[in-house]
């Protein structure tokens, strides 16, 4: 079998043909969501305990050049798929929620709901070191994935 994906700590290189066509990167979760952790439904000692089962999509990126049909949604499906095993392997836990932001000034996120990530709502447009609790940012989507149909128990639980 041809190699797809090649897990390196955070950042994914997806490979056709011997050569590269798509980078992800992958980050610890943000802290603070407001959207994510109410539909999450958890506290902030949940939160504080199990964020550590959440993966950030930083980026994503299908280079130039390639111009394959709906590669991108493709892509997302099977990293779904992957990610969690890979995780484990590298740090020692799964992960049962994937999540990412998109700007919807610039984009719609068209491969992310393809692939069945669902909106959560909007970011306040803070940053996580907000000082003056005004937006100082761009409002982001937030969008997310769960990878496990016990998403809920599990990360409220202990």
């Amino acid at each position: 079998m041809k190699k797809f994906l090649a897990f390196h700590a955070e950042l994914v290189t997806v490979w056709a043909q011997e050569r590269p066509v798509a980078y992800l990167a992958w980050s610890s979760a943000p802290r603070h969501l407001a959207s994510r952790d109410r539909f999450i439904g958890w506290n902030g000692e949940a939160r504080r305990r199990n964020i550590r089962f959440l993966a950030y999509n930083t980026r994503f990126l299908i280079l130039p050049w390639v111009t394959i049909p709906h590669l991108a949604s493709h892509i997302l499906g099977r990293m779904a798929r992957q990610i969690s095993q890979d995780w484990e392997r590298i740090y020692g836990h799964p992960i049962y929620f994937l999540e990412t932001f998109i700007d919807p000034e610039r984009f719609r996120g068209t491969c992310y709901r393809a692939a069945n990530w669902v909106v959560l709502g909007r970011t306040t447009g803070r940053g996580k070191d907000d000082q003056t609790h005004r937006p100082n940012r761009s409002i982001k989507e937030v969008l997310a994935l769960p990878l496990h149909r016990r998403f809920h128990e599990l990360l409220q639980g202990g």
